[in-house]
């Protein structure tokens, strides 16, 4: 017998009674968590690759992907007019700049008031049916919480309640909360429509509204993250990495996307428009004028302004990237330090030993000698602009947020989430990547040392050597060969600005991308990750599923699924369509794909929803269960140690309390 274990046992056993004080207490968890166990799972959605666009984010968790306005054309199918169930919807959606609308037009609003608050606890009774009352509870507003609970469990068809039911509605109407009501009672129904949410990545760059959207995450009651490789460049900004800091930047510019920058983050870029001016006020810089997005327009001098802010900015970046390549020899990547295999008195570029012409060739602040070195005052604008980028708070609050929610990856009910790839030899083989020091690490130990080394440029303990390195492995993250966040040959930044041989731009995808649609690659990583079960899935996104050519989101026989179908607008024409959203809830998985989103207004005033088509994945034979979740597992571990404490009390090994 091991006398350790067994003093252990009894350890735990004693602090679980100062919860579960006697018997009575012990069986009534026990009778609460078995009774849990056969509810239904609770739904979880899935979204990759938001890039900023607030808008249609918001909108999908408005509507949970379509979920409540199928929900209300099958509770009321027959009963009401179409043109009414999409009114409700955007009640639901919007409350209360819907409520301004109807108000404004309803000519008898106190019978509106009975008929739509009667409606929206159906609804609500509908979505909470899968849940504890005490987690419903726990979601309902604290100033509605006891009526709204009366009137989820209290039904008209009972004659003897009906009349109790109605003075309820009646004195809301009576005592003018009628609207506060209906608004706490629509966030409670689209609170509950998600039980869990997944993002695989990608929050911020190319739309303006990644801010709004982590914004909206901090209030928001269940998610997580995978991160992706451009919230892993603003996270190297935010630590500090310059390369990173000029990344940002370039990529905010290119895509005339100041607002995140300036007025969320308080990001001061006017030393960066004052050297832009001066340093390349004589040069046209052609191909840094900003990509415009939809409803984004810029005047021409501003256009222009854009461009040599671009342009300085992107310089002053593969001068700092260099740097860290020269640095850091063992990553490999020396040979992107094309500043140095430039001609500039012929404007020409050699690449492996290839010459190719250069687009331009009017490089001000670099000398041919040392072009890596930076000018005194490129040098005096970088410190400016990390300053600026350290000390701003909401940009802190923001990344610690996707600290604090996210990691490399997630294994969630038998599902892999990770945003990109996992690096693989030619034959399907986990591959080995170097790290810190010369360790080498694949698949699951891979991704987990990364995300420890992230964390690392965090915390003010670290050891100042692992630190710097961390630092500036946030710029490999972003494009070296081997990170799991990109995965490809090269980043050909380079050569989309200044070369004009289009065969240079190709970035050849790693063997993951090329192997992925293999049933037996993937269940070897799903393996190397330790994930089992028989309906065990990889899900991620990263790379555009390109709809419009034919191309399938769901590879290797329904293993992986990757749903990435570009929700930024930047997108759109390349995938033709606008986003997916993939739900998994209690009777299966279900891709639903997203046609482009019109706009907040006319969502409310004229009921436009987001247009979805909604594909079944993959059906379960039967409906699942909290039972067939890992909070299942949990939960019966949990059973199983209050059963070790129900014996210790029936024979005297512990003494009750009252």
């Amino acid at each position: 017998m091991n006398t350790d274990n067994t003093n252990r046992d009894m350890h735990y056993l004693q602090l679980l009674a100062t919860s579960f004080p006697n018997v009575a207490a012990a069986s009534t968890e026990i009778i609460n968590l078995e009774a849990i166990l056969n509810l239904p799972k609770g739904t979880e959605h899935f979204l990759a690759d938001l890039h900023g666009e607030s808008g249609a984010f918001q909108h999908v968790l408005k509507n949970a992907s379509g979920n409540i306005r199928r929900k209300v054309s099958e509770l009321f199918k027959g009963d009401i007019r179409d043109a009414e169930r999409r009114e409700l919807c955007t009640l639901i959606y919007y409350p209360e700049e819907k409520l301004q609308l109807i108000k404004e037009a309803e000519s008898d609003i106190d019978d509106w008031y009975h008929i739509t608050i009667h409606r929206l606890v159906a609804v609500c009774r509908d979505v909470s049916s899968k849940y504890t009352r005490s987690k419903v509870r726990k979601s309902l507003p604290q100033e509605f919480n006891y009526i709204i609970e009366e009137l989820l469990h209290e039904r008209t068809d009972d004659v003897d309640k009906a009349a109790y039911v109605s003075g309820i509605v009646d004195s809301i109407i009576s005592t003018g909360r009628a609207d506060d009501f209906i608004v706490a009672l629509c966030n409670v129904i689209q609170r509950l429509a998600i039980d869990q949410l997944h993002i695989l990545g990608d929050i911020y760059d190319r739309g303006s509204g990644a801010h709004i959207i982590l914004d909206t995450l901090r209030q928001y009651h269940s998610w997580d993250i995978q991160w992706g490789n451009h919230d892993i460049l603003w996270m190297g900004a935010c630590a500090g990495n310059n390369a990173c800091i000029c990344n940002v930047l370039r990529l905010c510019l290119r895509y005339a996307n100041l607002t995140t920058i300036e007025e969320a983050y308080g990001i001061n870029l006017v030393p960066l428009a004052t050297f832009a001016m001066e340093t390349y006020g004589d040069d046209p810089c052609t191909e840094f004028y900003p990509i415009l997005l939809k409803g984004n327009t810029m005047e021409d001098k501003y256009q222009r302004l854009t461009a040599q802010m671009h342009k300085a900015i992107t310089v002053i970046q593969f001068k700092k990237e260099a740097l860290i390549f020269h640095r850091r020899p063992e990553w490999n990547m020396e040979d992107r330090c094309l500043l140095e295999n430039v001609d500039y008195e012929r404007g020409v570029c050699t690449i492996d030993g290839k010459e190719y012409d250069m687009r331009s060739c009017h490089f001000p602040t670099i000398d041919p000698q040392h072009p890596n070195e930076l000018t005194p005052e490129e040098h005096q604008l970088m410190e400016k602009l990390h300053h600026s980028f350290r000390v701003s708070e909401k940009l802190q609050k923001h990344i610690k947020m996707l600290l604090s929610h996210g990691c490399m990856y997630s294994i969630c009910n038998q599902n892999l989430l990770f945003h990109a790839s996992i690096p693989l030899n030619a034959d399907g083989s986990l591959k080995e990547v170097e790290l810190y020091k010369g360790k080498k690490y694949s698949g699951h130990e891979l991704l987990h040392n990364i995300g420890m080394l992230v964390r690392a440029a965090f915390e003010s303990d670290t050891d100042q050597e692992l630190r710097l390195y961390a630092r500036d492995y946030f710029l490999y993250l972003w494009c070296g060969r081997e990170s799991p966040l990109f995965d490809k040959s090269k980043m050909a930044t380079f050569e989309r600005y200044f070369l004009t041989d289009k065969a240079t731009y190709k970035e050849e995808k790693g063997y993951y991308f090329q192997l992925r649609d293999s049933e037996e690659v993937c269940d070897r990583i799903l393996d190397a990750f330790g994930v089992t079960g028989t309906n065990r899935h990889i899900i991620n996104g990263h790379v555009p599923v390109h709809v419009a050519k034919g191309e399938n989101p769901i590879k290797a026989n329904g293993k992986l699924m990757v749903i990435d179908g570009g929700f930024s607008e930047a997108y759109h024409s390349e995938t033709g369509i606008a986003g997916y959203t993939l739900v998994y809830h209690s009777r299966g998985f279900q891709l639903v794909q997203h046609e482009p989103f019109m706009s907040t207004e006319d969502a409310i005033r004229r009921g436009i929803d987001i247009k979805s088509t909604t594909q079944l994945v993959e059906l379960s034979a039967h409906r699942m269960r909290v039972a067939d979740t890992d909070r299942g597992v949990e939960l019966r571990n949990q059973i199983g140690d209050l059963r070790q404490l129900l014996y210790a009390y029936r024979h005297g090994i512990l003494k009750e309390k009252k």
